[in-house]
């Protein structure tokens, strides 16, 4: 059994790519049961966000296995496969394990540390759950990734203070907004990202703020979260005479198509100038807003620079973060590798169970019915004891072996010694 992680992220591809390769919840059981019925792949997870898209596999045939996800983002993005594949990452065994612990822990986000990520690979282990798509290996690591992702936070300082996407993009209008605390601010969406912008929002500005959402109860459930802050809120029917009226727009909605583009944002700027940052993905703001002289649109990836300044202090944590994964990965492979062993060990036990069984059988037979029956329990219990001492050592040690060679040699010389019968190819699901 071999894990691989296929995907991007924003270290390997822009927005636009990313975007066309992003699957939404609503999706992502559609796509984990296409890649479930894929002759090469035996378990799979999907963790999808604005910043990556990753495909975890277990396979018993790496090199098709890799094909057929290949082959299935190929087919969801409409990338063909040439201008795909120089934005993947492939990472294998104890590389895709460390990865995996990395992105839980927040090392390899764009924010260093943020902490949103560790929820994202919980959705993803639940949703793998319950499409059945993911057996022993997967859930494990899985499991244990949002264990290494807990222990970072608690045991090193990385996560005090960090800054998540929609902090940066308020920090981002700072920049670009010098009087950001007396502007009309408007936000659309009403989600976990949208709580965050009016929380760095109101930490620092007194500004107006307008929350437009597809449902007004959910915008006015996340006003009240606010109740000193200047918030309106309404539904995204208003979504252009809310923009006319405001400076700065925040764009996090879950619209897998552009809301706002050259087109309708024209007639509202002619005498003015609006700022828009859009840290959704898909893009809610077509790339074309910024031909308009008067619209100047960011995107996630514009947050690279303001990101760069905070994570210099943070890479000495992440240096300490990453002495915790080791010790978590190194755990993970112990396990992973102590599998091969699972035929032998099983053979092994059932060949003495079942020779206990036949010689307690004879020596019952031998004292008699009536000495049988009142102290059967008891030799029972004996004999089990005996045989579970006996095995112990050896079976601890079998799978304690980090040298696979060693490790291989063990087992077939308890294969020739007991004359053991193993299946070759066992799954471990």
């Amino acid at each position: 059994m071999n894990i691989a992680v296929i995907g991007l992220s924003h270290k390997t591809a822009p927005v636009q790519i990313r975007e066309k390769l992003s699957i939404p919840t609503a999706q992502t059981g559609d796509a984990i049961a296409h890649l479930t019925h894929c002759p090469h792949i035996d378990e799979v997870s999907i963790l999808s966000t604005c910043n990556r898209l990753e495909i975890h596999i277990v396979t018993e045939a790496t090199e098709q296995g890799i094909r057929e996800v290949t082959q299935f983002l190929s087919e969801h993005s409409g990338l063909p496969l040439h201008e795909l594949r120089q934005h993947l990452f492939i990472l294998l065994h104890q590389d895709a394990v460390n990865h995996l612990m990395r992105v839980a822990a927040g090392l390899d986000s764009l924010v260093l540390g943020e902490g949103q990520i560790l929820a994202q690979v919980k959705h993803a282990h639940q949703l793998a759950q319950q499409h059945k798509s993911i057996g022993r290996v997967l859930d494990r690591l899985l499991k244990q990734s949002l264990t290494a992702g807990k222990r970072v936070r608690s045991e090193t300082s990385i996560g005090t203070g960090a800054v998540s996407i929609s902090s940066a993009a308020v920090e981002l209008a700072r920049m670009k907004v010098p009087h950001l605390n007396s502007c009309h601010v408007s936000i659309l969406g009403a989600g976990k990202m949208a709580r965050l912008l009016v929380q760095h929002l109101v930490s620092k500005d007194s500004c107006t703020i307008t929350i437009l959402n597809r449902t007004i109860n959910r915008a006015n459930e996340l006003a009240k979260q606010f109740p000193d802050a200047n918030i309106r809120t309404g539904t995204l029917d208003t979504m252009l005479e809310t923009v006319e009226a405001c400076d700065v727009v925040f764009t996090c909605t879950s619209a897998t198509e552009p809301i706002l583009h050259r087109d309708n944002l024209a007639p509202l700027v002619t005498n003015r100038t609006l700022m828009v940052f859009d840290i959704s993905v898909p893009l809610n703001v077509h790339s074309n807003a910024n031909e308009l002289d008067n619209v100047h649109a960011f995107n996630v990836d514009d947050l690279k620079a303001v990101v760069a300044q905070n994570q210099a202090s943070r890479r000495r944590m992440a240096m300490e973060a990453q002495v915790l994964l080791d010790q978590e990965v190194e755990s993970f492979m112990d396990w992973w590798r102590s599998l091969d062993t699972v035929s032998t060990i099983s053979s092994l036990r059932s060949k003495v169970e079942t020779i206990r069984e036949q010689e307690l059988e004879k020596a019952l037979s031998r004292l008699g019915s009536e000495f049988a029956e009142k102290h059967q329990e008891v030799i029972e219990a004996l004999t089990r004891g005996i045989v579970n001492k006996i095995l112990h050592d050896p079976m601890v040690q079998l799978r304690a072996q980090r040298d696979i060679e060693a490790r291989k040699r063990a087992m077939q010389t308890l294969q020739v010694l007991f004359d053991l019968e193993t299946a070759s190819n066992e799954k471990y699901s």
